[in-house]
């Protein structure tokens, strides 16, 4: 059996590719070790996923951007649904507000408009073949819906879906949202967020409170 067939004979819906063991593009920046896709029917997250954003082996071969180019940024703990794409800068020259919108090589450094990066934060879910569009912010915890195509920021916490995606709802109340983000919980240590694991991975806020007020003070849970 070539490599080939062994790479995809060995694919499965319950394999995933970790994103910091994989990306090689300085544009992509990944934080933390926890990020995947499931790349089960594509090829890898560089491959199929992100699209038009210059760092690939062709592009720095061939030409140097005469443009900044766009960046993009995933949190920790994120979760990427399979056939996502990503759509970044390089496609950006097609001027709608010209009479003409093809990208002329005459003009084509006029025709250029940066979308500006493209933030995925922590601990947010992007559901199968949802589509992102160039500059969008993911708020920390949000969730994509399968085939939602993203054009706008998506609140933290916020559920959205649809094309284009709207707000469908939160994951929790505005109180519990405002507490989970003033926690910083993505950015505890290792140590931390694996004690306080238990109470993540639960719907109790009065409890989790009282877990990381413990664990603060005194560097153990509560048993009380």
């Amino acid at each position: 059996m070539n490599n080939n067939m062994k790479d995809k004979a060995e694919k499965h819906w319950s394999k995933v590719e970790y994103l910091h063991e994989v990306v090689t593009n300085c544009n992509i920046h990944v934080r933390g070790t926890k990020s995947y896709y499931s790349n089960a029917w594509t090829g890898s997250f560089e491959e199929s996923v992100v699209r038009y954003l210059y760092g690939d082996q062709y592009s720095v071969a061939n030409w140097e951007p005469i443009w900044d180019i766009d960046q993009l940024y995933i949190g920790n703990y994120v979760c990427i649904g399979a056939e996502v794409l990503i759509l970044m800068g390089g496609n950006n020259t097609h001027r709608t507000d010209w009479f003409s919108l093809y990208p002329f090589a005459e003009s084509i450094l006029e025709s250029y408009k940066q979308k500006g990066d493209t933030r995925i934060d922590d601990g947010t879910w992007l559901g199968i073949r949802s589509i992102i569009m160039p500059g969008v912010h993911i708020g920390e915890g949000a969730v994509v819906a399968a085939a939602a195509v993203v054009t706008k920021d998506v609140p933290p916490y916020a559920i959205v879906g649809g094309n284009p995606a709207k707000v469908i709802g939160y994951r929790f109340e505005k109180d519990v949202v405002e507490e989970l983000l003033a926690l910083r919980m993505y950015e505890w240590s290792s140590a931390k967020f694996g004690a306080l694991r238990p109470y993540l991975t639960s719907a109790d806020i009065s409890e989790l409170r009282r877990q990381v007020q413990a664990y603060e003070a005194n560097g153990v849970l509560s048993k009380d």
